[in-house]
């Protein structure tokens, strides 16, 4: 049981089927197993070896999709690395991975010969794309034939380095079986189909859309769209032209897919499920989201790096009565409880730590010991995430243990607010967090960026919130920011508001 195996699979199951199309290039499912043959004997020709490590520093393109499966065919490990750091933190990386060989985009080029120097382990950088200087085309050898590499299930296949907002990130280890299940697992749950249209538009280094659309895909047989970038225009075209079947996004994608003026003159009918994940999403975002897909076929799939990634899910039927939690059922091959400082589960109401156990849980951090101890305990994974736990067994994330405000003594959890936040016709995005106060310890504040063309004033946002919260949770202060910074996977960096406005509000 490996990865490159099932592309291979497919290629002689339906050889002429689209398998994949990126700008203007199309591959049917022989022509791309081909083209990961080619590139996996290029790798090896240049001497990667079994278990080596291979950075993708790139965009979301059918080179990256190309370059990841040729990888995992040879049986080295493959490092997906956000193509949004600097220099220095992709250094970090490429030293504590161990990296051997580099991929990267021929525009990313500089940035890696910074990042490269003093790291050891690298002795070659790949370009792609079609700009002077690319060279990946160059070091296919064509040899159609399957590789002569023995890659097992247990046999690593990825490292995931966590998105490191309280110091260097960790890379997340994964096997092959890890890896797979977790393709069967969401396959099962989503109800994925050969005849599925998928479109890619969340990063492909992060682990949503990599292990949760693009493996499963492949390993079902499915139909491929890659877009470069996220353009919320470019992505209804994209849906319009494709007859794409099923679309993934987090939040703020959702959010600007529908100002796009005139959203209802593109034909979004084939689209039979929409998911979303990687931060918590506002009732009133997914209300809206469902009205522009026309379709009330939503998951929201709730989880983690660490977790494969793995987790709960809230189903479309769901969506109808607990719009707002995170979900009950947890993913196939995981378990799943909500636990307090005792380790004991909570009782309804109670707020706890999420925990979560299985097979597709990571395997550990890449050579960090004590982390990996901390995270894994009794075989169960401490996510970081608060939720509490209604009678029915609904689960609710409230917040993450670092982001939690205690305001005169008081906790207070961000999600909660922000989702009122979300309500008010002229917000645009919203991010609450606590900034420090002489008599209160911490006070509520929230960062509001304000619709273009629309006006916000202070007063209307508190009373909004003394509407419908407690007064201890209302916003003792508001900020109105022009965006709020995220990191690749769509989450808020609160650690950066908190930077900004601790002295400042």
């Amino acid at each position: 049981m490996n990865i490159g195996s099932y592309v291979a699979l497919n290629a002689r199951r339906h050889p002429k089927k689209w398998a994949l199309t990126c700008e203007e290039r199309v591959y049917t499912y022989e022509q791309f197993n081909q083209k990961v043959n080619h590139f996996a004997w290029g790798l090896l020709n240049l001497g990667v070896k079994k278990g080596e490590k291979v950075a993708l520093f790139m965009t979301n393109s059918d080179y990256f999709a190309i370059s990841y499966f040729a990888i995992l065919k040879i049986g080295a490990v493959a490092v997906p690395v956000n193509f949004r750091l600097v220099s220095r933190e992709v250094h970090y990386i490429l030293n504590q991975s161990e990296t051997a060989v580099i991929i990267c985009d021929v525009e990313l080029k500089s940035v890696i010969e910074q990042a490269r120097e003093g790291v050891r382990s690298v002795r070659r950088v790949i370009t792609a794309g079609n700009g002077e200087g690319a060279d990946f085309q160059m070091v296919m050898k064509e040899i159609d034939d399957e590789p002569n590499i023995d890659v097992s299930s247990t046999d690593d296949a990825h490292i995931i380095y966590t998105s490191g907002t309280t110091g260097h990130p960790k890379g997340a280890v994964f096997d092959h079986e890890r890896v797979l299940k977790v393709a069967i697992g969401i396959s099962g749950v989503l109800g994925l189909q050969v005849e599925d249209r998928l479109l890619h538009v969340a990063p492909l280094f992060h682990c949503a859309q990599l292990c949760l659309f693009l493996i499963p895909g492949f390993f079902l047989g499915t139909s491929h769209v890659i877009q470069r970038e996220f353009h919320p225009v470019e992505v209804l075209k994209n849906i319009d032209t494709h007859k794409i079947s099923l679309f993934f996004g987090v939040p703020t994608m959702y959010n600007y897919l529908f100002q796009v003026p005139n959203v209802e003159n593109y034909n979004l009918s084939s689209i039979k499920r929409c998911c979303y994940g990687a931060a918590p999403m506002a009732p009133e975002l997914v209300k809206k989201s469902m009205n522009v897909f026309q379709t009330k076929q939503f998951y929201n799939l709730c989880g983690l790096t660490e977790g494969g990634p793995t987790g709960i899910y809230l189903t479309p039927e769901d969506h109808q009565k607990h719009l707002g939690k995170s979900g009950k059922t947890p993913l196939l091959f995981t378990e799943v409880n909500v636990v307090n400082i005792k380790g004991q589960e909570v009782v309804p109401g109670e707020v706890g730590e999420l925990i979560l156990r299985g097979e597709t849980i990571m395997k550990e951090y890449y050579k960090k010991p004590k982390e990996t101890e901390d995270a894994l305990q009794d075989g169960w994974l401490f996510t970081g995430d608060l939720a509490t736990k209604d009678e029915e067994g609904y689960i609710t994330l409230v917040d993450r243990k670092k982001d939690m405000i205690i305001s005169g003594g008081e906790n207070v959890y961000s999600v909660e607010v922000e989702h009122v936040l979300y309500e008010h016709p002229n917000v645009l995005e919203a991010a609450v967090i606590g900034t420090p106060d002489p008599q209160w310890g911490e006070v509520v504040t929230a960062v509001v960026v304000v619709k273009e063309g629309e006006s916000l004033i202070e007063e209307e946002v508190k009373q909004l919130c003394r509407n419908q919260l407690a007064g201890y949770k209302v916003p003792k202060k508001i900020v109105f920011a022009d965006q709020l910074p995220r990191n690749a996977s769509g989450k808020i960096q609160k650690f950066k508001l908190r930077d900004t406005f601790n002295v400042q509000v």
